[in-house]
C-alpha cells in the first residue's frame, strides 16, 4: 500500500521549466533551454548541465528571479490533487534539482517535504555557485531513500512521479513509478504513463485503500431485508346486543428490522501500467523502444552476456534477419497489449459508473428508511395513547355498575332461551320463569350513572380515534418500507453488474500485464541482438582490415621489387608507375 508520494517540480507540479524562464533575465534562453532539454532527455550528465546553466545565469538579480517565480503557473489540477491526496492520508514530497527560491512557489500546496538545492547569492545577484543534496547524477534516489528511512517505510510503500531522465533513479527506487507528461526514456522505466497534462489523473491511481480485519480488500454483501408480514385489522364487534368492553388491537406497526446498511462501493485497484512503448527503428537500423533511444534502459550484465554468447558465431546478416523478426513480433505484442489496456479502461469506467449510480439509489433508499422510522415512532405514540384510553375505559365500566347490569341481562337471555327451546316439566319451568322474573325486578332497581356513561362514551370514541390513526400510520409505514426495499433490490441488481464489470476489468488487466511482460522480454532480446550485431560488425570489419593490410603488404613488396628492376634499367608500365606512387616509392 502506497504511503509516500514523491513529485518532481518542473513540468510536474509547475507547468514549465523554471530555470528556462529565469534565463530570459540574462538573454541566455536558447542556450539554457538546450542544456535543459539535453539533461531531461539523458543526452548529457545532469550535474554538468546544471553547472553550465548556472554559469550562464551568473549575475541575475535575486529580486527579478522572485518576480518570475511568482508568475510560474501550477500544473493543471495541482492544488486539487495535492489537497485530496493529503486528505486521503498520503505523505507528499517534492524532490527537485531546482532551488529554494523556486520551491517557494509551492508554499500554498503545503507539501510534507521539500528537497531541493541552494542558489548562492552576493549583493543581490547570484554567483553561479550551487550546493545541496541534488546536484550529482542519481541523487534523487538517495534523497528518496532518506525520506523512506525517516518515515520508517519500505520502497514498495512509495511512489515517484517525474518527467525527465534525472527522475529515472527515483522512479526505479520507488515501488510504483509514474511517468507524467514525460520524456520517452522515463516512460520506458515507469510502471504507469500519463500523457495528459492534468495531475487529477493521479487520483484514481492513489485511491484510499480499505481493508477488512484480515487486511484484505473486502466488498460487503449485506443480507436483503425481509418484508414484514402485514397483519390483518381486527374489528370491534357487538355480541347479541352487548358491546365489547374495549377496542381490539389493530394492525401492528411495521417491524423495525435491522436495516440494510450503506452499500459499499467496490475498491479500485491500481491499473495495469498503461505504457505506450513501441519499437522504432533509428537511422542505424537498430530497434530503440523509446527509452533505448536515449540509452536509459538498465540491463543486467548477465542477460547481455547470455544473449551475446547465444549469438556467437552467427553472421551479421543472420543476426539482422533475426532482429527484424523480433521487431515484427514486438509490433504485434505491443498492439495486443494496448488493445487490452483500452478494454480494461472500458470495464473500469463501466464499473465506476455503476458504483456511482449505486450511491444515488442508496441515498433514496436511506431517505425512505428514515421516513419509515419516523412514521413508526408515530405509530408507537398513538398505540400507547389508545392502550391507555382502553385501560381507563375498563376501569370506568367496572366502577359504574355497568358490568353487573350486562351480567344480569346475559343471564336473563340464557334462561329465556332454555325455556323456549327445551321440554321441561311444569315444576322446572315454573322455577325458571320465577328466576327470570326475579332477575328482571333486580334489573329494574339497577341504574347506570349517567355521568359515568357519558364519560365512557367519550373514552370509547377517543380510543377508536387513536386506533384509526394507528391503522393509517401503519399503512404509510408499510408503503414506505416497501419503497425502501425496492431501491435496495435495485442496488443488488446494479451491484451484481458492477461485480461482473470489476471481474472483467481484473481479468483484462491481468492479460494486459502478461502481454506487457512479453513486450519487455522481446525488447530485451532486441537489445541483445543489437549488441550481437555490433560485435559481429566489429568482427567482420576487423577481418576486412586484416585482409586489406595483408594485401597492402604484398603490394608494397611488389612495388619495391619493381623499383629495384627500374633502377636496373627496366622500363615501367603505367600500372607499375601508379603502384610505386601509391606506396610513395617515387
Amino acid at each position: 500500500m502506497i504511503k509516500l508520494i514523491a513529485f518532481d517540480l518542473d513540468n510536474v507540479l509547475i507547468d514549465g521549466e523554471a530555470i528556462d524562464e529565469i534565463a530570459k533575465l540574462v538573454d541566455a534562453e536558447t542556450e539554457i533551454s538546450k542544456l535543459t532539454r539535453q539533461a531531461m532527455e539523458g543526452e548529457i550528465n545532469f550535474e554538468t548541465s546544471l553547472q553550465q546553466r548556472m554559469n550562464l545565469l551568473k549575475g541575475a538579480s535575486i529580486d527579478d528571479i522572485k518576480d518570475i517565480v511568482e508568475q510560474l503557473p501550477l500544473m493543471e489540477g495541482a492544488e486539487e490533487t495535492i489537497k485530496e491526496l493529503k486528505n486521503r492520508g498520503f505523505k507528499l514530497a517534492t524532490i527537485t534539482g531546482n532551488f529554494e527560491i523556486v520551491t517557494e512557489r509551492l508554499k500554498e500546496l503545503d507539501m510534507d517535504y521539500m528537497c531541493c538545492n541552494k542558489l548562492h547569492e552576493e549583493n543581490g545577484v547570484i554567483t553561479g555557485e550551487i550546493s545541496g543534496p541534488l546536484i550529482v547524477e542519481g541523487s534523487k534516489a538517495d534523497v528518496l531513500q532518506k525520506l523512506i528511512d525517516d518515515e520508517d517505510l519500505s520502497a514498495e510503500e512509495c511512489a515517484a512521479v517525474g518527467d525527465g531522465a534525472n527522475d529515472i533513479p527515483m522512479i526505479q527506487k520507488a515501488g510504483l513509478g509514474v511517468a507524467f507528461n514525460a520524456k520517452s526514456s522515463v516512460k520506458e522505466v515507469a510502471d504507469i504513463v500519463i500523457d495528459n497534462k492534468d495531475l487529477r489523473e493521479l487520483l484514481p491511481i492513489f485511491e484510499k485503500e480499505k481493508t477488512d480485519e484480515t487486511g484484505k480488500e473486502s466488498v460487503k454483501s449485506e443480507a436483503k431485508e425481509e418484508v414484514p408480514l402485514k397483519e390483518g385489522k381486527e374489528e370491534s364487534s357487538i355480541k347479541e346486543g352487548k358491546e365489547e368492553s374495549s377496542i381490539k388491537e389493530g394492525k401492528e406497526e411495521v417491524p423495525l428490522k435491522e436495516d440494510k446498511e450503506e452499500v459499499p462501493l467496490k475498491e479500485d485497484k491500481e491499473d495495469v501500467p498503461l505504457k505506450e512503448n513501441t519499437a522504432e527503428e533509428d537511422a542505424d537500423d537498430s530497434v530503440k523502444s523509446e527509452g533505448d533511444a536515449k540509452g536509459s534502459e538498465i540491463e543486467s550484465d548477465k542477460d547481455s552476456k547470455s544473449q551475446i554468447n547465444k549469438d556467437a558465431g552467427k553472421s551479421f546478416s543472420k543476426l539482422l534477419g533475426e532482429k527484424k523478426g523480433l521487431e515484427k513480433d514486438l509490433k504485434v505484442l505491443t498492439q495486443n497489449r494496448d488493445n487490452l489496456n483500452d478494454e480494461a479502461r472500458t470495464h473500469k469506467q463501466l464499473r465506476d459508473d455503476l458504483n456511482a449510480s449505486i450511491k444515488e439509489i442508496l441515498d433514496k433508499a436511506l431517505d425512505y428508511r428514515k421516513q419509515r422510522d419516523e412514521i413508526n415512532q408515530e405509530v408507537k405514540k398513538y398505540k400507547k395513547l389508545r392502550d391507555e384510553t382502553n385501560q381507563e375505559l375498563k376501569k370506568l365500566e367496572w366502577s359504574s355498575g355497568r358490568r353487573d347490569i350486562m351480567k344480569i341481562q346475559d343471564e336473563i337471555k340464557k334462561l329465556d332461551h332454555t325455556i323456549e327451546t327445551k321440554v321441561l316439566d311444569i315444576r322446572k319451568e315454573n322455577e325458571l320463569v320465577k328466576k327470570v322474573t326475579d332477575l328482571q325486578k333486580q334489573l329494574q332497581t339497577m341504574q347506570e350513572d349517567e355521568n359515568t356513561k357519558k364519560e365512557a362514551i367519550e373514552l370509547k370514541e377517543r380510543s377508536e380515534s387513536y386506533h384509526a390513526r394507528v391503522v393509517e400510520l401503519s399503512d404509510q409505514a408499510q408503503e414506505t418500507h416497501e419503497q425502501m426495499l425496492t431501491y435496495f433490490q435495485k442496488i443488488d441488481e446494479i451491484r451484481a453488474k458492477a461485480d461482473d464489470a470489476h471481474a472483467e476489468f481484473i481479468s483484462t488487466r491481468e492479460k494486459a500485464s502478461a502481454k506487457h511482460e512479453e513486450v519487455k522480454t522481446v525488447l530485451k532480446e532486441i537489445r541483445g541482438k543489437n549488441k550481437s550485431l555490433d560485435k559481429a560488425k566489429a568482427k567482420e570489419r576487423h577481418k576486412e582490415d586484416m585482409i586489406s593490410e595483408k594485401k597492402n603488404i604484398q603490394e608494397k613488396e611488389r612495388a619495391e621489387e619493381i623499383y629495384r628492376k627500374f633502377r636496373d634499367g627496366k622500363k615501367l608500365t603505367t600500372d607499375e608507375l601508379l603502384l610505386l606512387q601509391k606506396h610513395n616509392i617515387v
